[in-house]
């Protein structure tokens, strides 16, 4: 059979030593872009060392069907279960039993994602900081971590997670600035990276301030199909991330904090490991 495009992409661009055993703790996987060809996907991924992926609930029906998706695959896969703030309004609060009873099955790992995004203002403020707070509510009441979204709001996210301090949060996907990202370790939150460091129009300013984060703290993720990374020397056709290109952002991290990218595979999946006590 005659390998797919992703498949001979993969193969040249050599997305991650074989040494390296990497945890994606954002993917997701439910998106219809991955609806033909999921199994090779997850394929893929695991011969480019992902051992472990994250899968992302966005709404109340998209993580039930990340639920079910890694009940498929329960060594393999995890899911968060939450509403993203774009998608704030479509939370009503007689629907919260419903999100906890997704967030009492053990595959479920995390609460959200959850946060607040005055990028586009798919939901109006004040309704995603509503939301955004019983979410924490739910995180407190099950002893759970938080998976956050941050986009162009660091000062009202901050004043929220500094009214609540949760116990475990990451921001996922950071992109903000210098002295959010230090606010955000100061509360004691853990940070995930993206292919958005490998972006030479929006990224740059990320090769500096990925230093800063302590190691104890760093987690990588592909927010796939979001994110393809722009530095791909071959991309695929249809433009579409996958969890197989986590060690492109491993390496593209690894180089820009002056790390050996084998070390530091090691540290971000010990670090998803203990965050969402993965087995």
């Amino acid at each position: 059979m005659e390998p797919s495009q992703q498949e001979k992409v993969l193969h040249q661009v050599g997305a991650a030593p074989d040494a390296l055993s990497l945890v994606d703790i954002g993917v997701n996987l439910t998106h219809a872009d991955f609806a033909a060809d999921r199994d090779q996907v997850l394929e893929r991924a695991q011969r480019a060392g992902v051992v472990h992926m994250v899968i992302t609930g966005c709404s109340l029906e998209d993580s039930a069907a990340a639920l079910a998706l890694a009940e498929r695959y329960p060594v393999l896969l995890s899911a968060t279960a939450g509403v993203h703030p774009h998608l704030a309004g479509t939370l009503a609060e007689h629907q919260l039993p419903e999100l906890a009873a997704l967030l009492q099955h053990p595959l479920v790992r995390a609460v959200g994602e959850t946060g607040l995004d005055y990028h586009r203002h798919h939901s109006d403020p004040h309704t995603q900081r509503r939301v955004l707070g019983w979410h924490l509510e739910l995180a407190e009441q099950y002893g759970m971590p938080l998976f956050l979204h941050e986009r162009e709001a660091g000062p009202d996210m901050l004043a929220v997670l500094r009214a609540h301090r949760p116990r475990r949060a990451v921001v996922h996907c950071f992109t903000g600035a210098r002295h959010t990202l230090h606010a955000y370790l100061d509360l004691g939150l853990w940070i995930g990276i993206t292919g958005w460091l490998c972006d030479e129009r929006r990224g740059v300013h990320l090769l500096e301030l990925v230093k800063d984060i302590p190691a104890d703290r760093l987690m990588i993720e592909t927010d796939a199909p979001y994110l393809l990374p722009r530095d791909l020397p071959v991309k695929p056709r249809n433009r579409r991330n996958e969890p197989a290109w986590l060690g492109h952002v491993a390496a593209a991290l690894a180089r820009a904090r002056g790390d050996d990218v084998a070390a530091l595979a090691w540290q971000t999946a010990c670090n998803a490991r203990a965050f969402f006590a993965l087995p």
